[in-house]
């Protein structure tokens, strides 16, 4: 049976029911801060001069708040396109690590599937996954894909469900609320947990150092300077670990 009629007729095994349900109580608490995030980029997409047509369209397809944020101002200056295609690569080039952090627990699926995987997998997502089994052998057992998908799926919801609201609703906002403030404080609220692990502090130190530092870079290249040096940093000192721990 696929994996969509188990989820949508409730066939799942205890065992499977037993990840799934993990997997959404995990996620549970990181909802609110993508909630609002979304509602955020809605609004964003469609001040930025976007029709609501073609912000729906963005927000289904590319489903990578980062990325859209970076596009929409070389979107509204008619930036080339392949300019934006490479911002949008750049930032999001994180993900090309993460989905091979991922592979070796989901490499006995089919590519379609997989594919599906990787579009709808976040940051949030991949912490908590590698938080929990990064260590787990042997990889690609049932419960991986079930607690997985606990995490993805809610995310992915409440991500579309907000950003359509900030598409459609978020004209009758006023300005002087300051909502982007408050996602950004809840964001804050979700990664402070989070910070466990010397890589994970690493990351944050350097990334937030290179993002400061790169303010004043055109095109917002200081964001993709951060991202890349924050994931730099923690992957150099997850190997240091290692070694001192071999």
């Amino acid at each position: 049976m696929s994996l969509y009629k188990k989820l949508r007729l409730g066939a799942l095994s205890p065992r499977e029911r037993h990840y799934f349900s993990l997997g959404l109580r995990e996620a549970a608490p990181t909802l609110i801060a993508t909630g609002i995030w979304a509602f955020v980029t809605g609004i964003a997409m469609l001040k930025s001069g976007l029709s609501e047509t073609y912000a729906g369209l963005m927000t289904l397809f590319v489903y990578a708040g980062s990325a859209q944020l970076t596009a929409l101002p070389l979107i509204e200056s008619n930036a080339p396109l392949w300019l934006i295609f490479a911002a949008g690569f750049i930032v999001n080039i994180r993900f090309v690590i993460f989905g091979a952090a991922l592979q070796p627990f989901f490499r006995h699926l089919s590519w379609q599937r997989r594919l599906f995987l990787g579009y709808i997998t976040t940051d949030i997502s991949f912490v908590l996954f590698m938080s929990r089994f990064g260590d787990d052998r042997p990889v690609g057992r049932p419960q991986h894909l079930w607690y997985f998908l606990g995490i993805i799926l809610p995310n992915w919801i409440v991500w579309q469900s907000l950003s359509f609201a900030g598409i459609y609703l978020g004209g009758f906002i006023p300005a002087s609320w300051g909502i982007e403030y408050a996602a950004i404080l809840a964001l804050i609220a979700v990664i402070m947990p989070l910070i466990k692990t010397r890589p994970f502090i690493m990351c944050l130190v350097v990334a937030g150092s290179v993002a400061w530092a790169g303010q004043l870079l055109p095109l917002r290249l200081g964001l993709v300077a951060a991202v890349v040096a924050g994931v730099v940093a923690g992957v150099v000192t997850e190997q240091l670990q290692h070694k001192r721990g071999a």
